[in-house]
Order: C-alpha cells, then sequence, then structure tokens
C-alpha cells in the first residue's frame, strides 16, 4: 500500500510556524497551550508552538497512566524547555477527579459501551483542564489531531481531543507528523512507539482499536478520495478499504458542523 513521497519537512514546518504566528500577531492572544500525551502528534504540535517564540505552555494531565507514557511526555518536555525559553510545563495529576466522577455515576450494563463513555471521560476532563489554564494563561488551546483521525476515521473524542481553537497539524497524514516529528528532532522513544490514546488505562494501542495501521488507513482514504470501493479490491486491502468505510460513516458525526433546526420565518 504505497503512498505518495514528496513531503519536504522544512517547508512544512516553516508554514505551519507562520501560520501559527499569523494567528495570533494583532490579537489580544498570548501564547498556546498543548496537552503532552507522550505521543507524536502533541510532541510535534508543541514542537511546532514552540518555534513561534510565543509562551508555550506544555500540560500533562494523567488519568491512572502507564509509567511509559508519562516517562515518554516528560522527556520530550524537559528536551523542549531546553531548546526554547519560551517553554513552561504544568502537571494536573486529575486521578482523583476521574476516580470521584466515575464512584457518582451509575454503572452501564452493556459492558464494553461503559468502558468506552469511561475513555471518553478521561479525554473530556482533560480538554476541560487544557482551557482552564488556556484561559488563565490568556492563550489558545492547539489541536493535536492529524488528518487521518480528524477526517478520515474520525478517531478522537467529540468535546474532548476535538475541541481545541486551531489545529496545527490536522492537514498531514500520520506517516507526515512522524517524517516533521524526525526533521523536529523529537525523542527517538516517541518516534518508535506504537501510537495509542491512553484513554483505557492498559497498553491497547491505536492499531488494536481501530483494526488497521495508520499507513493501511492512510492508503485507504486516499483510495476513498479517488472513488475507490471495495470491490476495486480483494485480500487485505478490501478488508481496510471496508474498514476505513465503516469507520469513516459511522464518525460523521464527529466531522460535521452540528446540525441546527432552521424555522421557517413564516412559522417564527
Amino acid at each position: 500500500m504505497s503512498k505518495k513521497n514528496s513531503f519536504e519537512s522544512e517547508k512544512v514546518n516553516a508554514h505551519i510556524v507562520n501560520w501559527l504566528k499569523s494567528y495570533i500577531e494583532g490579537s489580544s492572544i498570548k501564547g498556546f497551550v498543548v496537552g503532552i500525551s507522550g505521543g507524536v502528534d502533541s510532541a510535534v504540535t508543541s514542537t511546532l508552538c514552540a518555534q513561534t517564540g510565543y509562551p508555550t505552555l506544555c500540560v500533562e494531565m494523567p488519568i491512572h497512566q502507564s509509567a511509559n507514557q508519562v516517562s515518554k511526555g516528560r522527556e520530550h518536555i524537559n528536551q523542549l524547555k531546553v531548546r526554547f525559553p519560551n517553554v513552561n510545563s504544568v502537571e494536573a495529576d486529575l486521578t482523583a477527579s476521574y476516580d470521584l466522577f466515575k464512584h457518582n455515576m451509575p454503572i452501564c450494563e452493556d459492558e464494553g459501551r461503559y468502558y468506552l463513555t469511561l475513555a471518553n471521560t478521561r479525554a473530556r476532563l482533560r480538554m476541560t483542564t487544557l482551557y482552564y489554564f488556556a484561559g488563565i494563561h490568556g492563550s489558545l488551546v492547539a489541536g493535536t489531531g492529524n488528518k487521518v483521525e480528524d477526517f478520515g476515521v474520525g478517531f478522537y473524542t467529540k468535546y474532548g481531543d476535538g475541541g481545541v481553537d486551531l489545529s496545527p497539524i490536522a492537514d498531514l497524514m500520520k506517516s507526515e507528523v512522524y517524517a516533521l516529528g524526525a526533521y523536529l528532532n523529537i525523542p527517538e522513544s516517541i518516534q518508535h512507539a506504537a501510537p495509542t490514546d491512553g484513554l483505557f488505562g492498559d497498553d491497547r494501542t491505536d492499531e488494536d482499536q481501530l483494526g488497521a495501521s495508520y499507513d493501511e488507513l492512510e492508503w485507504a482514504m486516499l483510495e476513498d478520495e479517488k472513488g475507490s470501493i471495495e470491490e476495486d479490491f480483494s485480500g487485505r486491502q478490501k478488508e481496510v478499504i471496508k474498514i476505513y468505510k465503516k469507520l469513516n460513516n459511522n464518525n460523521q458525526h464527529k466531522m460535521k458542523p452540528i446540525p441546527v433546526c432552521l424555522i421557517p420565518n413564516e412559522i417564527k
């Protein structure tokens, strides 16, 4: 499943940094807030924000997080603070807040739906926390979603990690985020780690949840844009196209504007 290979990291980096600077210049906004997960997307996004020269606050928000995820996030933050004097960090441990919320909510009999809802609750607690810090610092929340997640399969939580002020890397495929991460010298531990959202408190990866790798989903997204259908393929390719189309269809409610019931003028 081959993909195009014309990505120019240096030019893309400069373009995004200039876009971020242009967005914030002339406004009353003072800087950026970025949630740090220990993954490549948040590492790249925070590095792009740091390059603007504006204050960039990296926020760790562990909720029963694995030590491995926490250590990768901290390694990145420490590296970023050495490289950029405008970068600061803060840790907001949300474990107690999450546990209290969970304790006060009824248990759903549908186990799968229950644990998915709790995973989304973690993401929404983090969104609220990011906006708290953005509010007190007069900053914008920078989103960390990439193109295949945000516009392909909808792999994010509505009003969770999908609740942001601006999206610097949402036009980049995951492979392009990795290429940019290598150019930006983010920690090797992050570059080579299996992507995971860390929302379930276990070691499941994004591929475990999606049923396909990001490389496969990128290929399927490009094929879908060309109008390809399942019947055009066989074997694994056919299976991946099917997975992509199902996820894309099921998550349209995340990717489209909120429906508004328009009332005809004659009955208002």
